[in-house]
């Protein structure tokens, strides 16, 4: 499986709540989004304050590899590709709050699926 803290998110699914951390500069939004495999890059918005976005909306892949993972799956140099990608906010101060609001449900949503590896793509 793929995990980015790039704040990436589907079109459909609530955007990282960036304009808190305008108001709160110490808080970063403490959700994860759930990118299923397949997906494209019209599908994806970026939010992120703490990042340059132009990369990554010309190419996904830059930072969330999902197009070459499925490459390397059917070339046989991976197993199962995963189902789902996972995406975070990687601007966080309150850390514990944040791997049991984010990190913990990505790892239970990770065993369920199977996931035996995850490459991870920090910003």
């Amino acid at each position: 499986a793929l995990v980015t803290s790039a704040g990436i998110s589907l079109k459909t699914q609530p955007p990282f709540d960036m304009e808190r951390e305008k108001r709160e500069p110490l808080w970063g939004d403490p959700t994860w989004r759930a990118i299923p495999r397949g997906t494209s890059q019209q599908d994806i918005e970026v939010n992120h304050l703490h990042v340059n976005l132009n990369p990554i909306l010309q190419d996904v892949d830059v930072i969330l590899p999902l197009h070459r993972m499925a490459e390397l799956e059917e070339e046989g140099v991976i197993g199962t590709f995963a189902p789902h990608s996972y995406s975070f906010y990687g601007y966080q101060f309150q850390v514990t709050g944040f791997l049991q609001s984010a990190i913990a449900p990505i790892a239970e949503h990770m065993r369920e699926e199977g996931v035996e590896a995850v490459l991870l793509t920090p910003t």
